[in-house]
């Protein structure tokens, strides 16, 4: 296969799905890495004052706003996937790009909603700290995979509407 046609190595129409699916196994995979880590207590330290793996649940959503709101959100991620999926032709869902985006989003906002249907919470496990002067930890809150894929999908979106402002007029100097 050439380099030039390593981009189609998989039809435009199974693209998102396909990373979707490989973003929600990877997601749900690495969870239950993760639980089976309790039986050796419910952190790992990686990086002594940086990273480590913990098992933590987060009934919220981003910084664990909305706490203990579990079937809310539950609901906003149906409706999210609801309305991506409905609106996907507005996101560059004809280009490798935006389809690797949407792929990404979906599995992510799937695995997150499978853990609040399954668990009541969504499972963080990534955290990343530092260790103050006076001894106490400061850190980003926990994260996983999902939110991950979510993020990353969601800058490229940014990036591709950044690179492709479309036929809108707005921003266009005047001749």
């Amino acid at each position: 296969m050439s380099p030039k046609n390593v981009q189609w190595w998989i039809a435009p129409a199974r693209r998102i799905p396909l990373i979707a699916v490989g973003v929600l196994t990877l997601d749900q995979g690495t969870k239950m890495l993760v639980a089976r880590m309790q039986e050796f207590g419910t952190e790992r330290v990686l990086l002594e004052g940086f990273f480590k793996l913990v098992h933590w649940g987060n009934t919220g959503s981003a910084f664990s706003m909305f706490e203990g709101r579990n079937g809310l959100l539950a609901l906003v991620s149906v409706g999210a996937l609801l309305l991506l999926y409905l609106t996907r032709h507005h996101f560059d869902a004809h280009t490798v790009p935006g389809q690797v985006a949407l792929g990404l989003i979906f599995g992510g906002i799937v695995g997150n909603l499978l853990d609040r249907l399954i668990y009541e919470h969504v499972v963080d496990f990534i955290y990343f700290y530092v260790i103050r002067r006076d001894g106490s930890e400061l850190g980003f809150p926990a994260f996983n995979v999902a939110d991950s894929a979510i993020c990353i999908g969601v800058g490229l979106l940014f990036v591709l509407a950044w690179m492709n402002p479309g036929d809108s007029s707005a921003g266009q100097t005047a001749r």
